[in-house]
Formats: structure tokens, sequence, C-alpha cells
């Protein structure tokens, strides 16, 4: 991880605060709006580390096949699958219901030189 840009976390947030609520998007779908298309697993870190941070909406990104991996990051042991449910996303065994239908794509951010 030590290659990666230094400010790659922020990039990260600042893509994970632009989705919509009752939307969701996936680590992948963030890491080639930021340019890291072979990144995804590292926007899962960088959303393992977010859970302290104010209006960073981590329960929004999910794997890419709509499954909440990342539900034992949150306190609570359903804190995720509440939060998603709270905005009109079902949630039946960790996976969202009709996944396609509260895909967000984010857009490809543009390089800051």
């Amino acid at each position: 991880m030590s290659k990666l840009p230094a400010d790659f976390y922020q990039k990260v947030y600042a893509v994970v605060r632009q989705i919509p609520k009752g939307k969701v998007t996936s680590y992948g779908a963030i890491a080639k709006a930021i340019g890291s298309p072979q990144s995804s697993r590292t926007v899962g870190y960088a959303m393992n580390a977010s859970h302290n941070l104010e209006n960073v909406p981590a329960h929004r990104v999910v794997n890419r096949n709509g499954v909440l991996t990342g539900k034992h990051h949150f306190s609570g042991t359903h804190a995720m699958q509440q939060l998603l449910e709270a905005e009109g996303i079902e949630v039946i065994d960790d996976q969202i219901i009709n996944f396609e239908a509260h895909f967000w794509e984010p857009e490809v951010l543009e390089a800051k030189e």
C-alpha cells in the first residue's frame, strides 16, 4: 500500500459522500471512479478506516454482487443492514434485494494535476 498516493483514502471518501440515500455502490466502482480500477480491496481498507469520520456513508458500499461484506466493521450485529433498510433498501441474508435498481455508478473523477 505504500505506493498509493497519500490522498487515496480522501478520494475514496469524496466518492462515497456522493452516494445518494437509497442507493449503493461497490468497492470496484469506487476504485474505477478514482482512476485505480485494480484497487477495490484498498477501497475496502479505506471504508474500514472511515467509521469515525463524519459524512462518510460507508453502509452504502457493498461488494459487486450486492452483498454486505463490510458489515462486521459496523458496531452492532445488523447495523449496516438497518442503516440500508432505513433508506428503503431491502436486505435478506446480507444480500441487497433488487441490487441493480439500487446501484449507483459514480462518475470517474478527473485527474487534478
